[in-house]
């Protein structure tokens, strides 16, 4: 009578090849996610270890730059009133009474004879450099300072066209000083004025006017494109 009713009841090992079968799919789903996730992690593996070679030959590099204007130009950086850092291969000339009068754009003869010195050797220096370079910045930064009546507003701005001011007079200045490489000069050395926005701070971590008012010539590397090329091979 209940048979009659509600059907007849399965039996055990009926079910149980349906539950079985189930955990069968299952298990196949995990092995598959799990084969993904490896080749996931293998690809990932593989890629971040191209950027880390990229990392290592750009620390490499950047070493490389630093000893070899080192080596060049050791001799001269106390005379010129220059430093060279080894974080960002910039080359300071940090005299301001040397490089420009006070609120001037024109160079000094003082300044032009130690650029008529200086470029072609550090041109020399990072020639075999080149493949690894995005480009060579003078930058010129300034102090904040101007006169009394401009607001901090004001004087940055007037700052910035000081600025930019004299690092084109400086471009201006050495672009013909050696023919053949005019063409390098045109397509890979920039001129930028960074007015006020790069001050150099004391040991207070006040800002140092004097040593604010610099010229640098900055070799800026291009690893950042190379790991960029292969993040965009990868993907």
């Amino acid at each position: 009578m209940m048979e009659q009713i509600f059907g007849k009841r399965r039996e055990p090992v009926e079910s149980g090849e349906h539950w079985l079968t189930i955990s069968d799919l299952m298990a196949g789903l995990m092995m598959v996610f799990l084969f993904i996730a490896i080749v996931f992690m293998l690809d990932t593996q593989k890629e971040n270890e191209k950027i880390k070679n990229v990392a290592v030959a750009y620390q490499e590099n950047q070493v490389a730059i630093y000893d070899a204007l080192m080596m060049e130009f050791e001799g001269d950086l106390d005379k010129w009133g220059a430093e060279i850092d080894r974080e960002t291969l910039s080359f300071n000339f940090k005299s301001p009474e040397v490089l420009f009068d006070v609120g001037k754009i024109s160079l000094k003869p003082g300044f032009q004879n130690i650029l008529d010195d200086f470029f072609p050797r550090y041109l020399s220096v990072l020639k075999p450099f080149r493949d690894s370079l995005d480009e060579v910045r003078i930058e010129g930064h300034t102090s904040s300072d101007w006169n009394a009546n401009s607001s901090e507003k004001e004087a940055y701005f007037k700052n910035m066209s000081l600025s930019q001011g004299r690092t084109r007079a400086v471009l201006y200045y050495l672009y013909g000083v050696i023919p053949s490489e005019t063409d390098w000069i045109k397509k890979n050395i920039a001129a930028v004025g960074f007015s006020s926005s790069r001050l150099v701070l004391n040991e207070k971590g006040q800002e140092d006017a004097h040593r604010s008012r610099r010229v640098s010539f900055r070799a800026i590397t291009n690893a950042d494109i190379q790991i960029k090329r292969i993040l965009e091979a990868e993907s």
